[in-house]
């Protein structure tokens, strides 16, 4: 008979999360990964598998956890371009915390460090992209109507631009860009809506 798990599966995930976003996929070793949740290597391969499977739980509850920030926003009361412009300051904010510049962001990341070559992560960030763009072009469209936002502009195409605007401040600070840099990014952009 199998003896029980003794430890609490969903902090474990969240400490492999911030595993990774503070070291990528690739320099996070095994053994970095029982630092980090307190597990020993057998407990994180009879639960978890592999790292690779570890590792798409990490990244699946930080997108749940990042979309859900999200849609709660969109759902709000604030007019549509206020809704945008809190979101990107919230990247630029979460940019600029030191604790936060020095993880980054998980989905970002994982774009750009190994989603060209493994299927099944571009499979998960494609779903979640496109679940954040339906979202974000439904609120633009809300705010066309509205008379927020001018109707003649592509909802979908500004929805495009603003996942396009986030993904570029995440980046641009990770090169070394400041607050007032991006701050400024930020109502250039909202200038151009």
């Amino acid at each position: 008979m199998p003896r029980p798990r003794k430890f609490d599966e969903e902090r474990a995930v969240g400490a492999a999360m911030d595993a990774f976003r503070a070291a990528g996929y690739e320099a996070t070793s095994t053994q970095d990964l029982c630092e980090a949740t307190g597990l020993g290597r057998s407990s994180i391969y009879n639960t978890f598998k592999s790292k690779h499977d570890l590792f798409g739980r990490a990244l699946d509850r930080f997108m749940a956890e990042r979309n859900g920030e999200l849609f709660a926003l969109l759902d709000g009361d604030l007019p549509v371009r206020e809704k945008i412009r809190t979101h990107l300051r919230r990247v630029v904010d979460e940019e600029c915390d030191s604790d936060s510049t020095r993880r980054g962001c998980l989905v970002v990341n994982t774009a750009i460090e190994i989603a060209a070559r493994d299927e099944e992560v571009a499979g998960e960030l494609a779903r979640d992209y496109r679940l954040r763009l339906e979202a974000i072009r439904a609120a633009i469209a809300a705010g066309q109507r509205d008379g927020d936002i001018d109707a003649g502009k592509d909802a979908r195409a500004l929805a495009h631009l603003v996942i396009a605007a986030v993904g570029g401040l995440r980046v641009s600070a990770r090169c070394g860009v400041g607050r007032v840099a991006l701050e400024g990014v930020v109502e250039g952009f909202m200038a151009a809506l």
